[in-house]
């Protein structure tokens, strides 16, 4: 227990005291937290643009792979609420693996994460323009519309982040809250007309054998099924880098990252079997690019389909807003340390946030979003792919520093051998074979090669590729956190 207290006391290479960074402390409830970590995941949007493709490689065991996806990101989240049990600070990634596995492994590890929230964005944006003008009736708007009306939602979700902790997180509550009544309301009345007779002829009735992951269905592509499903979850982590202003923050954001998987995963399998059970699996696949697109209408009728439009639209605005959070912080944590700059550490006088931080991370976003938007539509596409490569590298780092962190307590008892030790280790584990995975997947995916390898793959690539001469570069500029040991 020794080392675990000398982390509590807050020493270590990323060492800071909670609230030691100027953040608004207790300004945001548990729920607040669960929303933002729940919204942070784009519900409508991800389900919209990954359950078909999910659909066309597993069929009738969608709900299977949902179910196997969802078990190593619950046992990445066992991780987080350890660590954030040990030390809450806002740099998660960054500083628990610094603390854990040196401050090499925790910069790197800072910066993917910082990397993942910026390639995600111009898909969000896009998005979110995209279904604004559906919303409106406009049916084709030209790219550059699309990219201006993007900037927008990115410049407003920016605002919104930089007036405090307390807007972002009122204005989580209304976008979820609409969100997933629309999703509930959809699923119910697909069920209903499923089993009234009032469905696509390819309806069917929901089988227990759509849960078995073992099924002749899933069987044949569950690595690719499972390279989709698994970042479907992702983003709930973001409640965890506002633990520093979270009521009881030792406590409340752990167990607010652990809810938000199982509340993802309700939601995901309600929608899913109402879909199957509504379409069946060969319509969603034929329309993957956005699966409520050929339902919608007949679902709710004329004009209620306009709330899955709706649906859709708040979830990626409201994911706009969430992503700019975690990598603002991130970076407020590494300056803090010493690792970045100290104009990242300046908080808002007023706001007590971020300021200058959550302004880079929109104005690096805008930039990276034009600058993909002028190269190539598919190319933007192909960035969202390269996700993958990202989010499972910094959440195997960081399910693996738990693992050392309380390797101490793996030998008291069998609940803490299997809580501080099994679980977190199975899911590093799951999450660096989905990190090998996705290098041979993506390795001639996408709509171009650069360098002689899919543009995926590449961007995902290149984005470490990035960091380690960034890393190489800083450790110049700021030696003095670079030789700090590990707690």
């Amino acid at each position: 227990m020794a080392a675990v207290d000398e982390v509590t006391r807050g020493s270590g290479p990323a060492g800071s005291a909670v609230h030691g960074k100027g953040l608004k402390p207790n300004a945001i409830t548990f729920v607040s937290n669960v929303v933002i970590g729940v919204a942070s995941a784009a519900p409508a949007y991800s389900l919209a643009s990954a359950l078909g493709t999910i659909a066309g490689f597993a069929a009738f065991g969608t709900p299977a792979i949902l179910i196997a996806a969802f078990l190593p990101m619950f046992c990445v989240a066992v991780a987080y609420y350890h660590l954030n049990r040990a030390h809450p600070d806002c740099g998660t990634t960054f500083s628990w693996v610094a603390r854990t596995m040196g401050p090499n492994a925790g910069w790197i590890g800072g910066w993917a994460l910082i990397a993942t929230n910026i390639i995600v964005m111009p898909s969000l944006a896009s998005i979110a323009a995209q279904y604004t003008f559906q919303l409106f009736g406009v049916g084709e708007p030209s790219l550059a519309a699309v990219t201006t009306l993007g900037v927008g939602w990115i410049v407003l979700m920016t605002a919104l982040c930089y007036f405090g902790i307390e807007v972002s997180a009122k204005t989580q509550r209304l976008l979820l809250a609409g969100e997933v009544v629309v999703l509930v309301l959809f699923a119910a009345v697909a069920l209903f007309k499923a089993y009234t007779g009032h469905a696509m002829p390819e309806a069917t009735t929901v089988s227990a054998a759509w849960f078995n992951p073992f099924s002749r269905d899933v069987s044949g592509n569950f690595i690719e099924a499972m390279l989709v499903a698994v970042f479907i979850y992702w983003g709930w982590d973001s409640g965890l880098s506002i633990n520093e202003e979270t009521e009881d923050p030792e406590h409340a954001p752990g167990r607010a990252a652990v809810m938000s998987t199982l509340l993802l995963l309700g939601v995901y399998l309600l929608v899913t079997v109402a879909t199957l059970a509504y379409a069946g699996p060969d319509l969603l696949a034929k329309n993957s690019a956005d699966v409520f697109a050929p339902i919608g209408n007949a679902v709710l009728g004329t004009g209620l389909d306009k709330l899955l439009v709706l649906a859709v639209l708040t979830s990626a605005s409201a994911s706009t807003q969430t992503t700019i959070l975690p990598a603002a912080r991130t970076a407020l944590s590494m300056a803090a340390a010493g690792a970045l700059p100290r104009r990242f550490g300046e908080i808002h006088p007023t706001y007590l946030n971020p300021g200058f931080g959550t302004l880079v991370m929109g104005a690096v976003s805008i930039v990276w979003y034009v600058g993909l938007s002028a190269i190539s539509k598919n190319v933007l596409d192909d960035s969202v792919l390269a996700l993958g490569v990202l989010i499972s590298f910094y959440y195997a780092l960081t399910a693996f520093a738990c693992v050392i962190q309380y390797r101490g307590r793996l030998t008291e008892s069998a609940f803490d051998f299997v809580s501080y030790g099994v679980l977190p280790a199975l899911g590093g584990i799951a999450m660096l074979a989905l990190f090998c995975a996705s290098l041979v997947s993506l390795s001639s995916a996408g709509s171009t090669k650069i360098a002689g390898i899919g543009s995926p793959l590449a961007i995902g690539i290149g984005a470490l590729v990035v960091g380690g001469l960034l890393l190489l570069a800083v450790r110049r500029w700021h030696p003095d956190f670079f030789e700090r040991k590990t707690a």
